[in-house]
């Protein structure tokens, strides 16, 4: 069985440069309909994948498991964990809670997740994210779903001060394909969706790229189906003792990107941001205390 703080893709990417061209080819297509692809019978995986019988018995022997019903049962594990509600979460940690304080449990499983999650984030693709969100001439769409919306608007309200040229669309209304009438080539959709996965949010995802845009997706450790379409994807540990997941590891990635995007940016954000100063002060909405 796999590690509690690590899925099978993880397994996967990390023996990625260990693996041969055909187990590659094999890793590549298990990944691309993760974690429903490999539930089938091993002769359905391998054919799907165009790779012999005995590439996929070498493989799953690569990623630690004797056999592939082993491997199967850590999929059918990740699989019924993606599709758990708040009730069943909750029940799952009452009967293995340690006693200590549920401060200092909770801390120990945020930082956890902060770690495990930092160690698989590539600093080139982070870096490239936030270029993507930092070019003006490209129109920036941020999409949030029920639960990750706060995420979006939080974003959202930092790009209006350090940019233009940006639109929060409102993925849970029905009148969100409206936002997709000015959608270009090379336009940014930066697109939170945590499980449970959003149909609504996957096929805002297809027709967006459909029409040649690019995305930059926040997920868990179990990847959204929009990760497929995704130019840059982040997953985040999101376990925690809790009905609710976490949201503090893709907090963290957040506003590190949006420190970035700031110093890409300065030149403008700084006019902006005096700017912004100069019409508070003449709504005087905020105290002042000098």
């Amino acid at each position: 069985m796999a590690a509690a703080n690590q899925t099978i893709s993880d397994r996967i990417q990390q023996k990625l440069d260990d693996l041969t061209r055909a187990e590659r080819q094999l890793a590549l297509s298990i990944l691309e309909n993760y974690p429903a692809s490999g539930l089938g019978p091993l002769t359905a995986l391998a054919s799907s994948a165009k790779v012999s019988v005995p590439t996929v018995a070498r493989m799953v022997q690569k990623l630690g498991y004797t056999s592939y019903p082993d491997f199967q049962a850590d999929l059918r594990e990740e699989l019924g964990a993606i599709g758990k509600g708040p009730i069943a979460k909750q029940e799952t940690w009452a009967g293995a809670a340690p006693s200590e304080h549920i401060l200092n449990r909770f801390t120990d499983a945020v930082i956890d997740n902060i770690r495990n999650t930092l160690a698989h984030i590539d600093p080139v693709s982070f870096d490239e994210a936030c270029r993507m969100v930092a070019d003006q001439e490209r129109h920036l769409y941020i999409v949030g779903g029920r639960i990750t919306h706060t995420l979006a608007e939080y974003l959202f309200l930092h790009m209006q001060v350090i940019r233009p040229n940006l639109t929060h669309v409102q993925s849970t209304s029905n009148t969100w394909p409206h936002y997709l009438l000015n959608a270009r080539e090379k336009d940014v959709f930066v697109i939170f969706d945590v499980r449970r996965y959003e149909n609504n949010t996957l096929k805002l995802a297809e027709m967006a790229r459909a029409r040649g845009a690019e995305i930059i997706l926040f997920t868990d450790q179990w990847h959204s189906p929009v990760h497929q379409l995704a130019s840059v994807s982040f997953t985040s540990r999101i376990i925690v003792p809790s009905a609710w997941d976490s949201a503090a590891t893709t907090m963290l990635l957040l506003e590190s990107l949006i420190s970035a995007v700031q110093t890409l940016t300065w030149d403008e954000t700084k006019d902006r941001l005096q700017e912004l100063e100069e019409m508070f002060d003449s709504t005087k909405l905020f105290r002042k205390f000098t």
